[in-house]
């Protein structure tokens, strides 16, 4: 496993704990427990898809693989910017602002991962 593996699998690996911990910082209503649900599940699949991506069988399980991390980033995008706009509260914003900003770097990398995968058989 080269640096770089390692490197974005820890990366990822913080970003779910982390914004697993975020989440339990916000209020807890009905309403919002729905994206926050969705938020938690998303941002910490990207990690765990990743991982599984690490032992897959053939390079067309690897790139599924990293397909569902994309798609999860994506996810977790939207359901930041949902409970962004939610959370009316600015004493947030600065962590909506990282948390979307790192989800969206998360995507671009999987995004390219899973372009050179596809290409490259």
């Amino acid at each position: 496993m080269n640096d770089k593996t390692k490197e974005l699998l820890e990366r990822t690996f913080v970003f779910g704990v982390n914004l697993l911990k975020f989440l339990r910082k916000l209020p807890d209503d009905y309403i919002y427990r729905i994206p926050k649900v969705q938020l938690g599940r998303s941002s910490v699949s990207i990690g765990a898809n990743y991982e599984e991506a690490q032992g897959a069988v053939s390079k067309r399980d690897f790139t599924n693989k990293i397909g569902i991390a994309y798609k999860e980033s994506r996810e977790s995008v939207y359901w930041l910017r949902i409970l962004n706009e939610l959370y009316e509260d600015e004493k947030y914003k600065p962590d909506f602002k990282l948390f979307l900003k790192e989800s969206r770097e998360l995507k671009a990398i999987f995004l390219t991962i899973k372009k050179s995968s596809s290409e490259n058989p």
